[in-house]
């Protein structure tokens, strides 16, 4: 058994943090889309509703907490078809 931290497989702490706050801004780029732009974007029922409570929020605790949340079911898809269909939006 290898015990070297450094084997592919296995991701250093910086790796993942960076991969969870590149899925949160992710997030908050959808949560910056209207709902005509949002229901363009392939997502799950859970998600599409995390999304929604989010804009609908205005007290920073709860969007900071609600953004997490979001990071957390991002982190649960394939975020490729998302990347995809922002693409079209943006074009």
């Amino acid at each position: 058994m290898d015990s070297n931290p450094a084997t592919p497989d296995k991701k250093s702490k910086t790796k993942k943090k960076q991969e969870m706050t590149a899925l949160q801004e992710l997030g908050r780029e959808l949560a910056r889309l209207n709902a005509k732009q949002l229901a363009q974007i392939p997502l799950s029922g859970e998600l599409r509703s995390a999304l929604q409570s989010f804009q609908t929020m205005s007290k920073f605790g709860a969007r900071y907490r609600q953004m997490q949340y979001i990071g957390r079911l991002m982190r649960e898809t394939d975020i490729t078809p998302i990347h995809e269909a922002l693409e079209v939006l943006r074009n």
